[in-house]
């Protein structure tokens, strides 16, 4: 397993659209590692294959408190979501640091394939359902500080270039 880079808002790459994985085979069981071992180390509880320069459709997650509940989501659809909606805190490994209340469905059924190719169906709710939406915006070119205001959006910006600047 190899922990890989992972790219940084506003990464002109992060708006680039995930591909559907055409066969589940040993090159993705392995880009499924490493998405696991990076998203472990970063530490984070989802990554988009996206994130990690890699354009196809591929998720990992583990919401779980004792980090041993890795859920993979191979070509993963949104099949339903709930008209009912909830606020969450939300941050992302590709804008570290940051973090911003979004409102999205409750509730979602997705549709998907697992590391074996296995297709299977699960409905999710709280900080699960959250996490798969905000990994499949991912793949779908869209990052969650999109959902903010255009103001908290030039905030961040603003904020992200002064950052740089002092790294430089």
């Amino acid at each position: 397993m190899t922990v890989r880079d992972i790219l940084h808002f506003p990464d002109r790459r992060l708006y680039q659209l995930a591909k559907p994985v055409a066969v589940v085979d040993a090159r993705i069981r392995q880009l499924v590692a490493d998405m696991a071992e990076t998203m472990y180390s970063a530490p984070g509880i989802g990554l988009a294959a996206t994130q990690v320069d890699v354009h196809e459709r591929v998720i990992v997650i583990d919401v779980s408190e004792e980090r041993n509940e890795l859920r993979v989501f191979i070509n993963p659809q949104i099949l339903e979501r709930s008209s009912d909606s909830k606020v969450f805190e939300e941050g992302c490994l590709s804008v570290p640091g940051f973090y911003a209340e979004v409102e999205r469905p409750d509730r979602v059924r997705v549709e998907a394939l697992d590391e074996h190719g296995q297709a299977f169906t699960i409905d999710a709710d709280g900080l699960l359902s959250v996490c798969i939406q905000h990994e499949i915006d991912h793949l779908n070119g869209r990052v969650f500080v999109e959902y903010l205001s255009r103001l908290k959006q030039t905030r961040l910006r603003a904020r992200l270039a002064k950052a740089e600047r002092v790294e430089d």
